[in-house]
């Protein structure tokens, strides 16, 4: 069994799937964890070693096609499989686009700091299907939760005749299951690059449920107590605002506007 993608998505599915007894080959297309810190990526490729999972990566573990039978690397090999399970790319349904709003690259509607549209401010976006100021954010529930309550936010305040507040987004951490009762736990700092501290193991395990039961408990309370969420107001990194202040050269394809 080949798992494309070593993300969390892939990675979770591989050490699932390898607890339970079955061969796995998981192929990264570059490298194992690319949001990790080096000392985390070491906890989770040992991780995988000892549940047997074959690591593929490098510049060549990319996959140019999948056939019957096996999964075609770029460097010509092909791995045996019979069940490929595909968790790389992204897409965003072509809504915005089909009604000629501002799209990036990918279908993603371009808005303002504000989540509203560049093209029109009664149109308001958040989660995946955003990228505002051209810069979308990475997609975990870190960032979909404050988004969604941004977007609440900003939707009241137009409703009030006010003018809504920036997006002001702060990371923590990326939390990656591996099997039944082990996990890492990677710190990374509020504008979103991972740091060396890292919890694996059981203990990491019991913090990425923690995180998993903390969301359901703020979805919870938020339709309790309307409002009450508040994590989108912390304050940001500095990451973003350097990267917004920073000159940018748009290539031709990063945004256009469907007419």
């Amino acid at each position: 069994m080949t798992v494309v993608g070593a993300g969390p998505t892939g990675t979770e599915t591989a050490a699932e799937l390898a607890e339970q007894g079955r061969s796995v080959t998981l192929v990264c297309g570059g490298v194992l964890g690319p949001y990790l810190h080096r000392w985390g990526r070491r906890s989770v490729a040992g991780r995988l070693a000892a549940l047997g999972v074959r690591v593929v990566e490098g510049a060549d573990a990319r996959v140019t096609a999948v056939t019957r039978d096996a999964v075609r690397l770029a460097d010509g090999r092909e791995l045996p499989s019979a069940v490929p399970l595909w968790t790389a790319g992204f897409g965003v349904p072509d809504l915005a686009a089909r009604s000629g709003l501002s799209v990036d690259a990918l279908g993603r509607l371009l808005t303002d700091e504000t989540l509203t549209s560049v093209d029109d401010e009664r149109v308001v976006a958040a989660g995946d299907s955003a990228a505002p100021s051209g810069l979308p954010l990475r997609m975990s529930c870190q960032a979909a939760m404050p988004l969604g309550a941004r977007a609440a936010d900003t939707v009241l305040s137009r409703l009030a005749g006010e003018r809504p507040e920036t997006l002001n987004q702060s990371f923590g951490a990326q939390c990656i299951s591996l099997g039944r009762s082990a996990g890492v736990f990677q710190f990374g700092n509020r504008s979103d690059v991972a740091v060396w501290l890292h919890i694996g193991g059981r203990l990491g395990a019991r913090m990425k449920e923690t995180g998993r039961t903390g969301i359901v408990k703020h979805l919870a309370d938020e339709a309790h107590q309307p409002g009450g969420y508040g994590l989108h107001r912390m304050k940001g990194g500095a990451g973003r605002k350097k990267a917004l202040e920073a000159p940018r050269v748009e290539a031709p394809a990063a945004a256009e506007r469907v007419s």
